[in-house]
């Protein structure tokens, strides 16, 4: 059996300049997954960097907070309960425009590889 407790994990500046806690990943845990797990932060009035992951699949799953979802040229108005699919190549970024901290789950698959993110 495999736990690990959220409050465990450290977090980090990613890439893109949110705060993030990794969970699950193939290469640090005793797992074998096609996907990578991590929880993400941004502040209110803050975004994320523009950048695209090379060749994995990644969706998001909104639990606090609310803002502005840019998937190559479409943009989106997402809030707490909403899923979001962003294609493999696609150059994406979130804005949060609320006045609450924007809270989410970041499912990579297949698993986030440094060298496959790409800052734009």
């Amino acid at each position: 059996m495999f736990i690990k407790r959220l409050d465990d994990c450290e977090e980090i500046i990613a890439n893109d300049g949110c705060r993030l806690k990794e969970v699950l990943h193939v290469d640090r845990d005793s797992v074998d997954l096609p996907y990578s797990l991590a929880f993400a932060r941004v502040d209110p009035g803050k975004a994320t960097l523009p950048h695209r992951l090379a060749s994995q699949d990644e969706v998001y799953t909104i639990f606090n907070g609310g803002g502005i979802m840019h998937i190559g040229d479409e943009e989106a108005e997402v809030t707490a309960g909403d899923t979001i699919h962003i294609p493999a190549g696609s150059r994406q970024w979130i804005e949060n425009t609320g006045t609450a901290e924007l809270y989410f789950s970041a499912l990579v698959s297949p698993p986030w590889r440094q060298e496959d993110d790409l800052l734009l």
